[in-house]
C-alpha cells in the first residue's frame, strides 16, 4: 500500500504564492488569507518534508536549495490538480468520457484527421478512440456497441441509425502495367481466374456481413491487413485487385498501374455514410465530432 500523502493542496499553495509574490504578507493578500494563515501553512508543509523550504536568515525569505527543488514538483501537482478539477467540472456538465469512431480503412482518412486536431483544440475531456476496420468489421464492431459512430462504404440503412453522405470513393480494378492482364484489350472472369487475385481480409468475425463486391473469385488468392498493403502486392507485380482511385489516380496517370477493361466493369463507387446512433439527447462531444466531421467532409465534396 502507497504511503498516505502528508501534506495538502492549500499547503502547497501557500508555498508558491510566497515564492511568486516575494513574502508571507503578500502571499496572504493574494491568497485573500492573513499573513499568520500562509506562514503556518509553509511551516507545517516544511514539518510535514523534513527539511526548510525558505531561509529565513535575511530581510525576505528565500528558497533554500531543496525548497526550489520541491517547487518544481509542487508547481507540476498544482497544475495537475487544476487540470483535473476542470475535467471534473466538464464531466459533470455532461461530457462523455470516452467517444469511439470506426471507420473503413479503405476511406481517405484527411477529413478525420482534420477533424479531430479541430478536436483537440478545443480542449474537451473526451477521449476519442479511433478504429480502423475492413469491410463488414466496420458494422460488427458499431453494431455490437463498441463504437458511437461509423464511417461505412455501405449502410443500408436503420430505423435506429441516423446518417450523413460521404465523399463517393470509386473503386478501379488494377494491375501492374506490366502484368499479363494488362497486355489484353478485353479481360474476363475466365482470365482473372488464372492469376493470382489480392483482397484486403475482411475485419468481421460473422461471415454474413462480409461483401463479395471486392472478391472475383479466383483460387489464386493472396489476403493481405490494408489497403495501403495491397497497393504495394499490385506495385510490385504480385497479382490484381481492387483500390480506391485516392490511393493510385497518380500511379495510374504516371502508368505504373494500368485499369484492367473487365467485361463486367472495371469500376464502381460506394457511396459511404457517416452513421449515428438515434438519440434525442446525444452528449456534447457527440454534437461537436459529429459537427467537425460533417465541415470537413463537406469541405473533401466541395474540393
Amino acid at each position: 500500500m502507497s504511503e498516505r500523502l502528508r501534506f495538502g493542496l492549500d499547503q502547497l499553495e501557500a508555498f508558491d504564492a510566497v515564492d511568486r509574490h516575494g513574502s508571507f504578507r503578500a502571499a496572504g493578500e493574494a491568497l485573500h488569507r492573513v499573513t499568520s494563515a500562509v506562514s503556518y501553512a509553509v511551516r507545517s508543509l516544511e514539518d510535514a518534508v523534513g527539511f526548510a523550504l525558505f531561509d529565513r536568515s535575511g530581510h525576505r525569505a528565500v528558497l533554500t536549495p531543496a525548497g526550489a527543488a520541491f517547487l518544481a514538483e509542487a508547481r507540476a501537482l498544482l497544475e495537475r490538480a487544476t487540470a483535473l478539477g476542470r475535467y471534473a467540472e466538464q464531466l459533470g456538465r455532461g461530457w462523455e468520457p470516452e467517444l469511439a469512431l470506426v471507420v473503413d480503412g479503405v476511406l481517405p482518412l484527411g477529413p478525420v484527421m482534420r477533424a479531430l486536431n479541430r478536436l483537440s483544440r478545443e480542449a474537451v475531456p473526451t477521449r476519442v478512440e479511433v478504429v480502423v476496420e475492413y469491410l463488414g468489421g466496420v458494422h460488427e464492431r458499431f453494431a455490437g456497441h463498441r463504437a458511437d459512430l461509423m464511417m461505412a462504404l455501405d449502410f443500408p440503412g436503420h430505423p435506429d441509425f441516423e446518417s450523413a453522405p460521404m465523399e463517393p470513393v470509386t473503386m478501379w480494378l488494377l494491375a501492374r502495367s506490366d502484368h499479363p492482364l494488362a497486355a489484353l484489350s478485353a479481360v474476363t472472369r475466365a482470365d482473372l481466374v488464372q492469376h493470382v487475385e489480392l483482397v484486403v481480409t475482411d475485419s468481421a468475425s460473422d461471415r454474413h456481413l462480409r461483401p463479395h463486391r471486392l472478391r472475383l473469385g479466383s483460387p489464386h488468392l493472396v489476403r493481405l491487413s490494408d489497403f495501403l498493403s495491397k497497393r504495394e502486392a499490385i506495385l510490385g507485380g504480385v497479382g490484381f485487385g481492387w483500390l480506391p482511385t485516392h490511393l493510385v489516380a497518380d500511379l495510374v496517370a504516371r502508368g505504373d498501374l494500368v485499369r484492367l477493361p473487365f467485361d463486367e466493369g472495371g469500376a464502381f463507387t460506394f457511396e459511404p455514410r457517416l452513421v449515428w446512433r438515434r438519440d434525442p439527447h446525444p452528449g456534447p462531444a457527440t454534437r461537436l465530432i459529429r459537427r467537425l466531421l460533417d465541415d470537413e467532409l463537406s469541405a473533401a465534396r466541395a474540393s
